[in-house]
């Protein structure tokens, strides 16, 4: 089974057979688990809208202070690690990256030069790929001109609810080889939310403590309009507390598209 990362001028949007099969994707996420990495040269943040009130980092990062982890001395105050900047250029096999699932990049506590030391590692280390995700749209849109954004860069914005589809519209501007839109957890209908540039949707529901619930027309809707537009569209899970029981079946099929890259002559295999 192969992730597809292939770099160069023009790219377009394939499903692997995996992904186009009815069945649940048990092996592959397992894989994908195996081969996704974090990478946290930012930790901390704090709270810019809904979708952030049961936020897992700050617990975690709560957890992680009090029993004396010293990266987390801080709490979950926004806290630069200079000594992890260079660790993704040790992994020589192929990796999926998340940046700072622990913070958002694009926080105002982050320093622009720092930002562009976490964009030179990626753009250093092409056998990877990164995913990047912000809340904070407006300076990342601020931002563009002022960064580089090599083609194995990942670039998604979250929106919880139609209320904050204008970060999607802010993601339009980033000349990322992927865009994508995480709608987790989802808190609302998203409307006609903008297609043109988005590469890749991904919708879930809240789980943990206190999740809120999700419609399941909303999740339809939204299906519907990438269906429509060509968008691979990712249904994570339905939410709730015990999420492994509510599973992520949606009128009784698994949706579990992914984007990845291609040109002719070139091509990284990913293997998962």
């Amino acid at each position: 089974m192969y992730l597809h990362l292939t770099r160069g001028p023009r790219f377009f949007i394939r499903m692997t057979d995996f992904q186009k099969s009815n069945t649940p994707l048990t092996q592959a996420r397992s894989a994908l688990k195996r081969a996704w990495t974090c990478w946290n040269p930012v930790t901390g943040c704090n709270r810019v809208s809904a979708g952030c009130a049961h936020c897992y980092a700050e617990r975690m990062a709560h957890r992680l202070q009090r029993i004396g982890q010293a990266k987390y001395k801080n709490g979950f105050k926004v806290t630069l690690h200079e000594s992890l900047l260079s660790l993704p250029l040790s992994w020589k096999k192929p990796r999926l990256i998340f940046v700072n699932s622990m913070s958002d990049l694009f926080h105002k506590a982050v320093p622009l030069d720092f930002i562009k030391e976490i964009f030179a590692v990626m753009e250093r280390a092409p056998w990877h790929i990164f995913q990047l995700l912000t809340k904070r749209s407006e300076r990342m849109a601020s931002l563009v001109g002022r960064l580089p954004w090599p083609e194995n860069v990942w670039m998604g914005v979250t929106s919880e609810s139609a209320k904050f589809t204008y970060r999607m519209s802010h993601l339009q501007q980033v000349p990322a080889a992927v865009r994508f839109v995480s709608m987790e957890p989802l808190l609302g209908p998203m409307g006609d939310f903008p297609t043109k540039g988005i590469d890749w949707v991904i919708v879930g529901g809240e789980s943990g403590p206190n999740a809120r619930p999700m419609e399941k027309s909303w999740v339809i809707e939204i299906r519907n309009r990438c269906m429509q537009n060509g968008i691979p569209f990712f249904f994570k899970q339905w939410g709730g507390f015990n999420r492994k029981e509510t599973g992520c079946l949606l009128e009784g099929k698994y949706y579990h598209e992914m984007p990845s890259l291609t040109r002719a002559g070139v091509e990284l295999s990913l293997e998962i």
